[in-house]
């Protein structure tokens, strides 16, 4: 039979026990709260070391999660710890995830090993050591760490505090880990909170920079749309950023610019930092065209891989902000699509000038009205007597020969565009060529000159400077017909044979004149091609038969051979051949032609041959 005072006892540790239990759910519940409510992570924590210590009767109690490296534990939710302790433990003495085997943290411990580590004396505990002295000023002597487990995962550790020495039940670890349990799932949900909320927010403000980046995008294509030309980009930039802007082509010519000259880079600053190696100089602050170094920011324009121009801005006290560098991307575009749009423009009067350009040369006569008109349209005066100069480039690598030569011609024709009568410019059959009206020599930058020859030179000269000074040119050689030509065909087939003959004899990189070829610029102007054939092939022509039937090489043999001063040695290292090779081929020749190249008088009459070769296939292949 139970006593009453045993019924008394037995019923007041029941409505303990519900009351514990109460206090256990209200915590859980508090926790669930506290994360659905989209509370911080900080906020969460805190809440968690309040709860165990109020619950367990901890003096001190706080939460240990890994840093970002996951190289520390560190205290990220408290409660009763001092903020110097929390900050002198995360700072000065970090709470390492991997011991050293000398010092090994109880919080380590748990972590790694998922289980309860209780130190009944911090001072009894050599492991302990390095954490003795802030523990003592904190004023803690025994300690309980255990680890908050999400799934399989360890995520943290919770960890109670008492003053005094004490002896840590099981009844104690088992209540700590169960809350402990509740707070892993607080933890992670928190964390998750915490991640979706920042990815919210980052969305949010990529969003609105993607709005805005539209919005400054399409005012920009607006003032391109409305032909609005580099001067409207410029200016709208300018607006965009409040900064001044310029715009240099590759060349470093200014296509447009808009502020305060002073605040914008010289020509000289900016040849300086296009020189450079590196990236023209500047560092990258981050992904994306724009670049900055000292008290500049520029961006880079490109066409088709290439890069055509160049935006630049003053630095100014601060840094460009997100939206200012988009702006500047999208203005690079649209100045990209600017100057595509005018290169375009300047492909189409290319093409149309090449065409009237072949078929004046083809034999269509110059006065008939078509012609006339076509010529007119695009500013020329056919009326007038020409000059014409005929350039090729000496490129290295082929597969940039066609945007070199695209280049040198835009050069030259920038050039021409500032004489009157306006020369006709155009490429034709692999070389550019120039009809320069004989009025158009006289300028300022022949004024120095006696007569039209030097003034027709000097202008030669300026047009192979333009030409070489593209960037993939090793050099360019020029040509000039003589005066006395009667017509374009006449003038271009006497520049082109003197271009021919002048590449065949090693006259590279170089302007040339008739005048320059000795009697091969004279034979040149006869302008009788067959009769000059004929004549060779008095001497010569069972040789040019034998090539022509059989693909040898016995005429330029014979050539190199008299360049190099009758040395076979010499010859077959410019013909990359073995010397024999080369008496083999001379003494084929002998046989053909009936010769003895060992006379000097058949020396004479072969290396006339030849000249007379050189200059009539130069006229031909105009």
């Amino acid at each position: 039979m139970t006593s009453p005072g045993g019924t008394g006892n037995a019923a007041s540790s029941g409505a303990e026990s519900l009351a514990e239990l109460r206090r256990w759910l209200d915590a859980v519940y508090a926790l669930t709260t506290a994360v659905n409510s989209g509370r911080s992570l900080r906020e969460v924590l805190d809440l968690v070391a309040e709860t165990a210590r109020s619950l367990l009767g901890f003096d001190f109690c706080g939460v240990l999660i890994p840093d970002p490296a996951r190289r520390n534990l560190v205290i990220e939710g408290w409660s009763g710890l001092s903020a110097e302790y929390v900050a002198r433990v995360n700072s000065d003495r970090p709470v390492r995830l991997q011991g050293d085997n000398v010092h090994d943290a109880p919080s380590s411990r748990a972590f790694r090993s998922g289980l309860p580590v209780a130190v009944r004396d911090i001072a009894g505990e050599p492991q302990f050591t390095p954490w003795g002295g802030v523990a003592k000023e904190q004023g803690y002597r025994s300690m309980l760490s255990v680890p908050l487990v999400a799934g399989a995962e360890v995520v943290g550790t919770l960890n109670g505090y008492h003053s005094a020495v004490h002896t840590f039940t099981d009844h104690e670890i088992e209540r700590l880990t169960l809350l402990a349990n509740h707070a892993a799932i607080a933890l992670t949900s928190a964390q998750m909170v915490e991640e979706l909320q920042q990815l919210n927010s980052s969305l949010r403000r990529q969003r609105d920079l993607v709005t805005k980046s539209e919005q400054i995008h399409e005012r920009l294509l607006a003032v391109a749309l409305r032909a609005g030309g580099l001067d409207g980009i410029v200016t709208t930039l300018a607006d965009l950023v409040s900064r001044p802007v310029l715009v240099e082509d590759a060349r470093g010519t200014v296509l447009a610019r808009t502020g305060p000259p002073a605040q914008l880079p010289s020509t000289d600053a900016r040849a300086g930092l296009a020189l450079d190696p590196d990236g023209y100089g500047l560092q990258q602050p981050g992904a994306g065209i724009v670049r900055e170094k000292g008290a500049y920011v520029t961006a880079t324009v490109q066409l088709a891989g290439e890069v055509v121009a160049r935006v630049w801005l003053p630095r100014g006290e601060a840094e460009l902000s997100p939206l200012e560098e988009r702006a500047l991307e999208h203005a690079s575009i649209v100045i990209s699509l600017e100057l595509f749009r005018l290169r375009t423009g300047v492909e189409v009067e290319h093409r149309l000038r090449g065409e009237l350009l072949a078929d004046i040369l083809s034999g269509t006569p110059t006065d008939s009205r078509p012609l006339r008109e076509r010529a007119d349209r695009l500013g020329h005066d056919l009326s007038r007597p020409h000059v014409a100069f005929v350039g090729q480039l000496d490129v290295a690598t082929e597969p940039r020969r066609s945007l070199a030569y695209q280049r040198a011609l835009a050069h030259v024709a920038e050039l021409a565009a500032k004489y009157t009568p306006r020369p006709l410019i155009a490429m034709h059959k692999g070389a550019v060529v120039a009809l320069w009206p004989l009025d158009s020599v006289h300028s300022p930058a022949t004024a120095g000159a006696t007569d039209d020859k030097e003034r027709i030179a000097l202008v030669a000269s300026s047009v192979r400077r333009a030409m070489a000074s593209v960037p993939d040119a090793d050099g360019a050689t020029v040509a000039v017909s003589g005066t006395e030509q009667r017509t374009f065909q006449q003038a271009y087939r006497t520049a082109r044979g003197a271009l021919n003959v002048a590449l065949r004899t090693g006259r590279c990189d170089t302007t040339v004149t008739p005048d320059h070829l000795g009697v091969a610029g004279l034979l040149l102007q006869l302008n009788d091609a067959q009769q000059l054939t004929a004549f060779a092939d008095r001497t010569l022509a069972e040789v040019r038969q034998h090539d022509l039937r059989r693909g040898t090489h016995l005429l330029q043999t014979l050539r190199v051979y008299l360049d190099s001063r009758l040395s076979k040695t010499e010859a077959a290292q410019r013909l990359n051949v073995h010397p024999n090779t080369v008496s083999q081929r001379l003494r084929r020749i002998e046989v053909l032609a009936g010769l003895d190249l060992s006379a000097p008088s058949t020396i004479v009459e072969v290396g006339a041959a030849l000249m007379l070769l050189e200059v009539a296939e130069g006229g031909q292949s105009a």
